[in-house]
């Protein structure tokens, strides 16, 4: 086990990113967003070294208020993220990984609680420091993230989180090598484009712009399909999205996931809409392939006792699982009492806590753990995400950075090829001269992240971009 475990230091770097066009997801429409980078220096009893990790702060996603603008949101994000850095860099030096995520997990929950910022938010915190510190342990053990966890040497402890995991391991939640395939499940945004019909805003860059040109392009069958909640949208919008899948597709099997984006109000309004759509005779086909619906209810409603009576009474529901409920370590054991089929994964919400409701999850029949997107972007979010989803064991899981930025174009040249000379297999160099996102057959190929320490395996220095003057430098 790795012991002794001490952050010493702590560094910030951001830069502004800006999508190929809009992602419209819920209440915002996405086009530019900060890129954070969180460096750490590391030492354990066996040395020093650096980790590091990176989000894309998305708006409207944390905090889901509509009264406010993103750039208002802004500063609490800065303080969320820098209270978690504090805590870290107050601790003295922790016997594990475990024990030091559960006294910053602690401590940045009471702290949240105190000063009325949501756990989701707060706990982004918690999560870029896990992440960060676990890629410096990875680079200093020389072993990959699948091994640290199998063999324990996070110091991992299911059952003081949760009773019902004591004397459950590691080791017997993840029996298998992480696989070296994912299957890419295709996001379609509220204002994507279809079709040939909707080309006419597709940006130059040589890019699929439009479902159609994505499916004949990637090879895609898996599908996230977003839902505004309103019916004379949503009921038109999906035969047009049918039509479109029975057409690339029209021999094979397709699968398709729902997403709610928290837009309706009750269980009974969500059952008296999908019922609609399920009754459509245009949607049939779309129908058979469904493995799941996201998140359909507010969060502020999502796990209330009286979704239990309402699920109940819905003996054709389709499988319901959580996404932005799942704020802290509770939000899944209630979900499952309450009726919901399980969670999502997403690294913003946690590493440690995802492995815990994988634990949990694995202890309960037909349940789910999905693998979802928050327009992760390489070479290090994206990357360190698909080694958790390796590692859960997701078969297909949501993508959608490579849909809205352009590649790693936004990166140095010198950044670029050290990410195509690292991960061939994920990433080739487009005729534009820039890495994308390589899809072959539908299959994200993940050999190289699978054997690179928590996932990117580069060196990489945040400073050679940092924005000037940008709100977190």
């Amino acid at each position: 086990m790795i012991e002794q475990i001490k952050v010493k230091e702590i560094r910030f770097n951001a830069f502004e990113m800006r999508t190929r066009f809009p992602f419209k997801y819920g209440i915002a429409s996405m086009t530019e967003l900060p890129h954070l980078f969180v460096t750490v220096m590391v030492e354990t009893s066996a040395g020093a070294a650096q980790g590091i990790a990176s989000e894309g702060l998305a708006p409207k996603w944390f905090t889901k208020n509509p009264s406010t603008t993103f750039a208002e949101d802004l500063p609490a994000f800065g303080a969320i993220i820098n209270h978690a850095a504090d805590i870290v860099l107050s601790m003295d030096a922790m016997p594990s990984y475990f024990a030091l995520w559960r006294d910053l997990y602690r401590e940045q929950e009471s702290w949240a609680q105190q000063t009325g910022h949501p756990p989701l938010h707060a706990h982004l915190g918690t999560s870029l420091m896990e992440r960060a510190i676990l890629d410096a342990l990875c680079r200093q053990a020389k072993k990959p993230l699948h091994e640290l966890v199998r063999k324990n040497a996070l110091g991992l402890n299911f059952g003081e989180i949760r009773k019902e995991l004591n004397g459950l391991a590691p080791r017997d939640v993840f029996t298998k090598a992480p696989a070296d395939f994912l299957m890419c499940r295709h996001t379609v945004g509220l204002g994507d484009s279809l079709n040939e019909e909707d080309e006419g805003d597709a940006p130059a860059d040589g890019l699929p712009f439009t479902l159609m040109e994505c499916i004949r392009h990637y090879g895609l069958s898996y599908f996230k399909i977003k839902l505004c909640g309103d019916q004379s949208i949503d009921l038109p919008r999906l035969r047009r999205i049918a039509k479109v899948l029975d057409e690339g597709i029209p021999n094979d099997t397709y699968y398709i996931t729902l997403d709610g984006n928290e837009q309706f109000k009750s269980i009974a309004a969500f059952r008296e809409n999908w019922q609609e759509l399920v009754s459509d005779p245009a949607l049939a086909r779309f129908f058979s392939g469904l493995i799941m619906v996201e998140q359909p209810l507010h969060r502020d409603i999502a796990l209330a006792e009286t979704v239990k009576e309402a699920l109940a009474e819905w003996g054709d529901r389709p499988k319901i699982i959580i996404d932005e409920s799942d704020a802290s370590l509770e939000s899944l054991p209630t979900a499952l009492a309450l009726g919901y089929s399980g969670t999502s994964h997403k690294n913003c919400k946690g590493i440690v806590k995802g492995l815990v409701n994988a634990a949990l999850l694995s202890r309960r029949n037909n349940s789910i753990l999905s693998g979802e997107d928050l327009s992760n972007v390489g070479p290090i979010a994206l990357l360190q995400d698909l080694a958790l989803m390796a590692l859960l064991g997701i078969g297909h899981v949501e993508r959608n950075g490579h849909h809205y930025f352009k590649g790693l174009s936004m990166y140095p040249e010198s950044v670029q090829d050290r990410v195509l000379a690292a991960h061939g297999d994920l990433y080739s160099k487009h005729e534009g001269g820039f890495p994308s996102l390589r899809i072959d057959s539908g299959r994200l190929a993940i050999g190289s992240v699978n054997t690179s320490g928590f996932g990117y395996g580069i060196e990489f220095d945040p400073s050679e971009f940092d924005t000037p003057g940008s709100w977190f430098s």
